[in-house]
């Protein structure tokens, strides 16, 4: 096992990349593991790579004594004189140990077994250096073959794992295809796939642009920010550094080329892009396209912007299953509610406001109220125990809760009609009675 060392390191660092030194170091040990095995475990053993001879040696080292005691630890002084003259008692001994080629098949075997796993662990430490630096870059790579829904790539030197939750739902992939994708972590000292890489990642869509548009390569043109929903829908916000570059139409091309490029390669995955505004009452009219806003309402301190829409808009504000309203919401990181004109008109009377209070904000139950012609606190009291009793989702417990709240609310009122004077409570009247 051991004959043509010098050729065999040399040929595994040169095929592998991997240390020379390390691997010396490697077979040192190897060979001290299994000279421990062979001759005792408690012997004090150096072992050391010849490098003119292209072998490894072994010394023993000893203690002189008159009488041995421990073989292991000690030597007679008679052997010792005959390997060294001038040696004396208490003198410590080292000699050659000859023929460790026959350390035996098993303990030959552990030899190999710790050079293998070290070539392995030098290996991975090669490849964490080949890519640590380049984590965040795209790489390309070919199907390997499937783990339980995860992919292997095999990227040339070495494989990585596209996780099933990193890949995009909608696209099948088969053996040998090639493949692009985000190398997302590099792990180091993992035993299996130490590249871990993604197709789902927000970054994938950024780096893709990055490809496809000059203007973002060379800073003048921002992403600033992504909001995906993976093989389904993206939303991007850009802008440019330079008034005559329009962010939006760098980032379209020519006849929509290069977003195609990137929708292409995302399976078809759709693409709004939109202007970024500091203003975000502006920046969520663009985010909502292509819906139009009539009207925007912020709430800096809760983070929440009221979108008022269109009758005709509301459906394509919202978007299939809350889509366009949800990737509109993740790319600003502010709250968004929808409501269409109409509506807004409704939420906006004195009236139904009052219902609202009443109700606990249940727009639903606010909604059944004003149906039936009671459109504001006032009217509920007003209105028959019987008619009321029979509006869905108000049951006799909820009914008891709705006069007490109305009760309240009206006495308020006049409290505040009161401290106010005459021409207030006059207000107060009209607006519960739903008059200007």
């Amino acid at each position: 096992m051991l004959s043509d060392l010098k050729r065999i390191i040399d040929q595994i660092s040169r095929d592998k990349g991997i240390n020379r030194e390390l691997l010396i170091r490697a077979v040192e040990e190897a060979v001290r593991s299994a000279a421990r095995k062979k001759y005792g475990s408690r012997r004090e053993l150096e072992v050391r790579y010849n490098e003119e001879l292209g072998e490894v040696e072994v010394f023993q080292f000893r203690t002189v004594v008159e009488t041995v005691a421990d073989e292991q630890k000690e030597v007679s002084l008679a052997e010792a004189l005959s390997l060294d003259p001038e040696v004396n008692v208490n003198d410590e001994l080292g000699t050659k140990m000859e023929n460790i080629s026959e350390l035996g098949r098993i303990a030959a075997q552990s030899a190999k077994q710790v050079i293998i796993q070290k070539m392995k662990d030098a290996e991975l430490d090669v490849i964490y250096e080949m890519y640590r630096d380049r984590k965040g870059e795209i790489i390309n790579g070919i199907v390997q073959r499937f783990e339980r829904g995860d992919m292997v790539i095999n990227l040339g030197r070495t494989d990585a794992i596209l996780p099933q939750t990193e890949q995009i739902p909608k696209r099948s992939y088969r053996q040998g295809d090639r493949i692009r994708a985000y190398l997302l972590d590099v792990r180091q000292g993992a035993r299996d796939h130490q590249l871990v890489l993604s197709r789902v990642a927000n970054d994938f869509l950024v780096k893709l642009f990055e490809m496809e548009v000059p203007e973002i390569a060379e800073g003048i043109v921002k992403i600033m920010a992504v909001s995906r929903e993976p093989g389904f829908r993206a939303k991007i916000a850009v802008a440019s550094s330079e008034s005559d570059v329009d962010p939006v139409g760098a980032c379209v091309g020519m006849k929509g080329s290069r977003v195609q490029n990137v929708v292409q390669e995302l399976q078809g995955e759709r693409i709004d892009i939109v202007p970024w505004n500091p203003d975000p009452a502006k920046y969520v009219s663009n985010a909502m396209a292509p819906a139009q806003v009539s009207m925007v309402l912020v709430d800096e301190d809760r983070k929440t912007l009221l979108v008022v829409v269109p009758d005709d808009q509301l459906s394509l504000a919202i978007g299939r299953q809350g889509q366009n309203v949800r990737l509109a919401s993740k790319l600003l990181g502010w709250r968004i509610d929808v409501k269409s004109a109409s509506r807004y008109a409704k939420l906006a009377e004195d009236g139904y406001k009052s219902l609202l209070i009443i109700t606990g904000a249940d727009e639903a139950l606010a909604d059944a109220l004003h149906g039936e012609g009671i459109s504001s606190a006032k009217d509920v009291l007003e209105a028959a125990p019987e008619d009321l009793a029979e509006i869905p989702g108000l049951d006799s417990a909820r009914l008891e809760g709705l006069l007490a709240m109305a009760k309240e609310y009206q006495r308020a009122q006049e409290q505040r009609a009161e401290e106010n004077g005459p021409e207030t409570r006059e207000e107060e009247d009209a607006s519960s009675d739903g008059r200007e």
